[in-house]
């Protein structure tokens, strides 16, 4: 049966098994991905079934890692690198940016580097430090790089085959605390691009604009904010680099009203970039400044405190209310 109900987690594990299965170039790697299965879950079985070869148990060195996936991509493969955690990329980061993003342009084409690394990310779960953070800016920042963030099973599952068939270098966050959360995928649907955003809910009164963890997030406060009469439309933005502005423009052209909202610091975080383009397309449509609703600047902060960090609920309201007022 091609319709099936499962979580993220579950998802992104059907959607790299069909990529081991249709292409033997393809490879997944990381710490304790194999015999583990990783510490989600995520690859659970997969080593089994393809064998030490094709799903690689790695040391602890993400620079390392990185760095061994790009000299595969070189040789032909696609690696698939998983990195444990949101806030242990850093190591990392210089292959990321330095080698990875610019092979492409170094190469003036001739090369490409079909490399996706996953990474967990956000709160929401209770972790200790290095666990939780956002860095999605960081990376959308960087000219070369693909940056990408599914909200649900069927996201999950298609934009990581299309990040995977790709012949640029893919950032692919996977919202952590949604992992559990179950939706329907179509394993024989035509998918969205990549890179297109999509209205979740339709609404005439304002704009709320997400992508990951915070989606959900803002279909529940569209939900709530719909008992007092106000309708709010949703825009899953899907990709963080590059951005679909149309689809947000076309939106805010209706509603005249836009709060954009991630988990990420507001400062300098993904949703200036949205505010100042949308800004520039829309300044007559607008009824309101934009807003921009997210974590607060500063390090992510211990569990018992995460909820009073993270954009929830009442915040994203609270900012509607603001922008109706004017």
């Amino acid at each position: 049966m091609a319709v099936k109900k499962l979580p993220v987690a579950k998802a992104i594990n059907e959607s790299l098994r069909t990529a081991l299965e249709a292409d033997p170039k393809v490879l997944v790697m990381g710490e304790d991905v194999g015999k583990l299965g990783g510490v989600f879950r995520v690859t659970d079985g997969l080593q089994k079934d393809f064998g030490e070869d094709r799903v690689i148990d790695t040391p602890l060195a993400e620079s390392g890692i990185v760095g061994t996936a790009i000299g595969l991509a070189l040789r032909g493969y696609r690696p698939v690198v998983e990195i444990q955690f949101d806030g242990f990329v850093f190591p990392a980061y210089d292959q990321i940016v330095t080698q990875l993003a610019k092979m492409h342009a170094r190469s003036l084409g001739k090369v490409k580097v079909p490399v996706v690394i996953r990474i967990p990310y956000g709160g929401g779960i209770g972790a200790v430090e290095h666990h939780s953070e956002s860095p999605e800016a960081l990376f959308a920042h960087v000219a070369g790089l693909k940056v990408v963030s599914p909200s649900n099973s069927s996201d999950a599952y298609w934009m990581l085959q299309q990040a995977i068939q790709s012949d640029d270098p893919v950032i692919y966050f996977e919202p952590k605390r949604r992992y559990w959360e179950k939706g329907e995928v179509n394993t024989e649907a035509i998918p969205d691009p990549l890179h297109g955003a999509s209205v979740v809910r339709e609404g005439t009164d304002a704009t709320l604009a997400a992508y990951g963890p915070m989606v959900r997030t803002c279909l529940e406060a569209a939900a709530a904010a719909a008992e007092e009469g106000k309708s709010l439309e949703v825009v899953d933005l899907r990709s963080v680099s590059p951005i679909d502005f149309d689809t947000v423009q076309a939106s805010v052209e209706k509603t005249g009203r836009l709060i954009v909202v991630h988990e990420a610091p507001v400062f300098f975080g993904s949703g200036a970039e949205l505010a100042a383009r949308i800004t520039e397309r829309c300044f007559y449509h607008l009824e309101a400044p934009i807003l921009r609703v997210g974590g607060f600047h500063s390090p992510y902060p211990p569990a018992r405190v995460e909820e009073d960090y993270l954009p929830g609920l009442d915040r994203v309201l609270d900012a509607v209310d603001r922008s109706l007022a004017y």
